[in-house]
């Protein structure tokens, strides 16, 4: 796996602004109000970018969510290519980021096995 350019983590962190930018001041669909882009990671050759999303809900909501990007990508696609001045328009995934979940599961399994602590010495 090839290290991530410097570059192309800056252009990332770019297109990840932009894209919350559009989400939160332009996006008209209700399925794509409340995502909160946590991520963007691209390739050096800046053609492509994995976007990851989460929003507040249940997984209706995340699945809604998806949806409502993967009708929007064509546009949001199109913003952020004539925003950030690049060459190529990158293509763009979407992805939902559990990372969250997981963290929450990690530390209910912790809980469970570690004894817990007095905060008294």
């Amino acid at each position: 796996m090839k290290k991530e350019s410097r570059r192309s983590q800056r252009v990332a962190d770019l297109v990840r602004s932009e894209l919350s930018l559009l989400l939160l001041t332009e996006a008209h669909d209700p399925d794509v109000k409340n995502i909160t882009i946590t991520e963007v990671d691209m390739p050096s050759d800046l053609k492509s970018a994995r976007v990851y999303f989460t929003t507040r809900g249940d997984e209706k909501a995340l699945v809604r969510a998806s949806e409502g990007l993967a009708r929007a990508a064509g546009y949001l696609r199109r913003e952020v290519g004539r925003r950030c001045a690049l060459r190529y328009a990158p293509e763009l995934f979407f992805s939902p980021d559990r990372s969250y979940e997981r963290g929450a599961r990690i530390d209910e399994l912790l809980s469970q096995v570690l004894p817990e602590r007095d905060e008294k010495p």
